[in-house]
């Protein structure tokens, strides 16, 4: 299981907040076909919008990065329609996994 967050820009001030993650999680359930390997997506409410943590079934990194990209290309219009957009998603690491990129050297 890969988890990937995407972090939608939308509407500032929603007075139905619940509501709103809601709407944000049924539209992307909507538009994913299964082949896409989502089993789970939690919403949360943020800066300027709304992250989105997809939980993929996916064989690497990259490939859960692809199939997010595809889950958000999927979900585009219909965001767009109810104002979000959608950012570059990336990589969740959980606390103590160690990353397979390692600094050039002489970095700490």
């Amino acid at each position: 299981m890969r988890v990937v967050r995407a972090s939608l820009s939308g509407p500032r001030a929603e007075p139905d907040q619940e509501g709103v993650l809601a709407l944000v999680s049924d539209l992307i359930w909507a538009h994913t076909p299964a082949a896409h390997g989502l089993e789970h997506l939690r919403t949360k409410a943020a800066d300027g919008g709304v992250h989105v943590y997809l939980f993929l079934r996916a064989a690497s990194e990259a490939a859960a990065l692809t199939q997010a990209h595809a889950i958000l290309d999927g979900a585009r219009a219909p965001l767009r329609a109810h104002g979000y957009r959608t950012a570059e998603p990336h990589r969740e690491r959980s606390p103590g996994e160690r990353s397979d990129h390692h600094p050039p050297s002489g970095c700490p």
